[in-house]
């Protein structure tokens, strides 16, 4: 009856049919997980990789991959899976346990109740983000310090790293996103983003085909009025309006030409002079459509489409 009813829900294709696209997909994700971690060089031979485990379909997924690649990979390195329990009202606290146990992977579940500090600072109806992702930061870092983690990952993906981006620029005045690797605000941990080049549609596929039990966030997964919710509309609907604006953006976060932005931290402007030495980089000062350099690259977006 299942197997029905799965055919069903995709639109009458063949068993064969669909077991083959999830395949792919469990490929495409393994490759582009492992393209992200050689890029970079996230994880390292002996590295111990605390992996967060939210209990939403990105961080399972995370964890997936990663115990796949671990398998295949030249180099050793141990995963430890990790929960932030914040004791949120109904939380299923058995379900991460149970789970955890039955893949048979290493796992520790850190009971802190942040919920209720949360919900009492905050006022009602703002958002409680900022503050529960201190907290569980915090938390987080001391864990890892007490299990012996050299890595720790989160699941983020490429749609939480443009969202991100959008939202220092619209409502941070910065250019500024969320990196694949970096240290951490104290300075001890190396963070890492191993789904870095992974589209969240992906995921979602990935948390069906997997059939991951997923546990819903009470805190920010219930606010309606998140910045970044309208940010991966605005998102979704640039992608439907213009296939491959998305793409073109995510493209420019790894394509930066410090000499064309503004701050004079990354670049001296102050001291520039013209030296007479062609540079194809340089601007192109009377063009009468500046994006259309010499630099262009295929498949762009002119600029009479947005």
């Amino acid at each position: 009856m299942s197997a029905v009813m799965n055919e069903t829900a995709q639109g009458g294709k063949s068993a064969e049919k669909i077991a083959l696209e999830n395949n792919k997909l469990h490929k495409r994700l393994c490759r582009l997980v492992g393209q992200a971690i050689g890029d970079f060089n996230m994880i390292e031979d002996g590295d111990k990789v605390m992996v967060c485990l939210s209990g939403g379909k990105d961080s399972y997924a995370l964890l997936d991959i990663l115990m796949t690649l671990r398998e295949r990979a030249p180099i050793h390195f141990d995963i430890v899976a990790v929960n932030l329990d914040q004791k949120q009202p109904n939380f299923p606290a058995e379900v991460l346990p149970a789970y955890l146990t039955e893949l048979g992977i290493a796992f520790h579940i850190e009971n802190q109740d942040t919920y209720s500090i949360v919900k009492r600072l905050i006022p009602e109806g703002k958002t409680t983000c900022s503050l529960c992702s201190r907290l569980r930061r915090g938390i987080l870092y001391r864990v890892a310090d007490e299990l012996g983690a050299t890595k720790i990952a989160l699941g983020h993906h490429r749609d939480d790293i443009l969202e991100t981006f959008f939202l220092n620029m619209f409502f941070g005045g910065k250019l500024k996103g969320m990196p694949a690797k970096l240290v951490s605000d104290d300075g001890k941990h190396v963070v890492i983003r191993p789904m870095a080049y992974v589209k969240e549609a992906d995921t979602a596929r990935y948390a069906e085909v997997k059939g991951f039990p997923i546990i819903p966030c009470d805190l920010c997964g219930s606010q309606e009025n998140l910045q970044r919710k309208q940010i991966k509309a605005m998102l979704r609907e640039w992608e439907k309006k213009h296939p491959g604006r998305v793409e073109n953006i995510y493209s420019s976060l790894s394509t930066v030409v410090p000499s064309h932005l503004m701050d004079r931290a990354l670049f001296d402007f102050v001291n520039v002079k013209a030296d007479g030495v062609p540079n194809p980089l340089g601007d192109i000062a009377f063009d009468e459509e500046p994006c259309a350099t010499p630099t262009t690259m295929p498949g762009t977006i002119p600029l009479q489409s947005f």
